[in-house]
């Protein structure tokens, strides 16, 4: 290929063109407006939001729905400081980010000027990979390796320019980065695994985002299939299995499902595919152990540091989740190809699915004045579309939603995950939308979630006509944390209380986009269609019962004790 004569950045934007990207999320800024004039005549629509940190979240839920690196970028300094949690999300997701960060000019690195900041520490902790241009002859270069790294480690990178870099004159050609897959991985840990599940009593597969990521849900279900294994999602990624059929038990993890975390518990083999098997996504829910510790476990994922680091492992691979099923259904059907449907184990899973069910539908049958937010969660899920997109912030309502949403297909569910940042619910649909026009994408929020980002990037999305419909859970209160306060502080509410929140629906018709009230659960499905018909963006405002009756169990039981005070003071506290 031949070199062309260019500035770094055209380098930069051809870089961008090279990988497809189509969308470049952030606030427009002067230290890289001379890549940002580029845009327009290279088919890269800019879209400009309220806040980085939804720059961030909306790249982000564009990269989990497509599988494809995505971008986002901002102002030097404070501009880029917004994207830093957002980071944090995508690094724990799995997701492939790349943030371009222009920073201060290369003369004036450490001189404390305006709008300095040390941004490369700033993100080392929650990138696979990150670069500082050194040169701006290595522009594309260097855009190449974060593209390259944001694929091959399946995580966000950081691109850091000195400001002075878009500028000059260098020669160079552009390619794109290459695809390359992790495979099955080895040949003996796959056949002890075969071994393991053949010889099981009661395996299960424990279905991660790995599985989502990896494209890999017809070939788990496959396998599920094949051996009569019940599957049950990891935390929040209820879109990794089917939440339809027979073998699906849905989520484990904080407001999941029981009849997923009772039969886990049986469990004598766990086949946890594509998952770290995070800590906060295992721990005991609704006062039950439900994880096995004497279950053999086999753990596969493309990253190779987290295997056995927060569980021990019996056997452990670097593989693709995809490739891995595939093989592995392979090797147990040459070890046992005639294995019968196991009946017993189909009725097992269709009996605890049917003790769960009732216990939700018992949950669910509120009748009071307002609306008890399992019955709004019960008639929302209800109304959806099916192969709706669903992003879910963190919070009280918004951890309900685990018990209730279900999909069918992967790279449905885009959620907070554990980083648990509140306000990245309407950022990631935005993303999400884009990427997916033909599909209905929900973004819910809680209302202190919403009041972060979702009121300002609603102007966002009326300004580029992103029809998103954003669910507002409004109960007046941080109801997660207010739980904590009721459980332990003896209903001490210091700042948990939202008493003045506005009217979500008239701002949101204030700013151009369709605005709803409803307090009703009859009127919720009425409320959905019409926002689907509207093709508009969407905010309907949900008002919920709130208080001690309707919350869920402590968010952070595992943080928490019960205080003691030894003050003066504060003795009188210890009642």
């Amino acid at each position: 290929m031949t070199k062309l004569k260019m500035t770094p950045s055209e380098a930069l934007v051809e870089t961008l063109v090279a990988e497809g990207v189509q969308n470049v999320f952030g606030i427009v800024g002067s230290a890289y407006m001379d890549a940002l004039d580029l845009f327009p005549a290279a088919g890269i629509r800019f879209i400009p939001v309220a806040h980085e940190q939804a720059a961030c979240h909306a790249a982000d839920g564009l990269a989990r729905v497509t599988g494809k690196p995505q971008v986002c970028i901002a102002q030097n300094g404070p501009g880029a400081a917004n994207f830093v949690s957002a980071m944090t999300a995508a690094y724990w997701a799995h997701s492939p980010v790349v943030a371009i960060a222009p920073e201060t000019g290369s003369m004036g690195i450490g001189t404390g000027g305006f709008q300095e900041l040390d941004q490369m520490a700033m993100f080392e902790k929650q990138t696979v990979y990150q670069v500082r241009v050194n040169r701006p002859e290595r522009m594309a270069e260097f855009a190449r390796q974060c593209f390259f790294r944001a694929k091959l480690e399946n995580g966000p990178t950081h691109l850091n320019i000195p400001r002075d870099y878009f500028y000059g004159i260098c020669e160079d050609e552009i390619y794109p980065t290459m695809e390359l897959s992790m495979g099955f991985g080895a040949g003996q840990a796959i056949e002890q695994a075969a071994k393991l599940l053949v010889e099981a009593k009661y395996p299960v597969i424990l279905s991660g985002g790995g599985v989502s990521q990896g494209n890999a849900l017809k070939q788990v279900t496959a396998l599920s299939e094949y051996l009569t294994a019940p599957v049950v999602n990891s935390y929040l990624h209820n879109d990794t299995f089917d939440g339809d059929h027979k073998l699906s038990c849905g989520p484990i993890g904080y407001c999941g499902s029981k009849a997923a975390m009772r039969t886990i518990a049986k469990a004598d083999v766990i086949l946890a595919l594509g998952s770290r098997l995070g800590p906060f996504g295992t721990l005991p829910q609704y006062d039950i152990e439900y994880w096995p510790e004497t279950a053999k476990i086999i753990q596969v994922d493309v990253n190779a540091k987290v295997l056995g680091l927060s569980k021990k492992v019996d056997v452990a691979s670097v593989a693709d989740a995809k490739e891995y099923a595939k093989k592995l259904l392979d090797i147990i059907q040459a070890m046992k190809p005639e294995i019968k449907v196991n009946s017993k184990r189909l009725a097992d899973v269709e009996k605890e699915k049917k003790i769960w069910d009732e216990e939700l539908l018992a949950w669910s049958s509120s009748e009071n004045k307002l609306m008890h937010p399992r019955r709004f969660l019960k008639e929302l899920t209800k109304a959806m579309p099916k192969g709706s997109i669903v992003a879910t912030d963190i919070g009280n309502n918004s951890s309900m939603c685990n018990a209730y949403l279900k999909f069918s297909d992967i790279r449905q569910h885009i959620s907070a995950l554990s980083w648990g940042n509140c306000g990245f619910a309407y950022g990631a649909a935005m993303g999400a939308k884009i990427g997916h026009p033909d599909k209905p994408v929900f973004a819910f929020q809680g209302d202190g979630a919403y009041g972060i980002s979702g009121i300002a990037e609603v102007m966002t999305a009326v300004r580029e006509n992103i029809p998103i419909i954003a669910i507002v859970a409004n109960n007046f209160e941080w109801g997660a944390e207010k739980k904590n306060q009721i459980d332990y502080y003896n209903n001490r509410f210091v700042g948990a209380n939202l008493r003045e929140n506005p009217d979500y629906a008239r701002l949101a018709i204030d700013m151009g986009a369709k605005g709803y009230t409803v307090e009703d659960y009859n009127e919720v499905g009425d409320v959905v269609k019409d926002a689907l018909e509207s093709g508009r963006p969407c905010v309907i405002n949900a008002i919920i019962q709130g208080g001690e009756e309707v919350l869920a169990e402590p968010f952070r039981r595992d943080a928490l004790n019960m205080p003691v005070r030894y003050l003066e003071k504060y003795k009188h506290l210890n009642a």
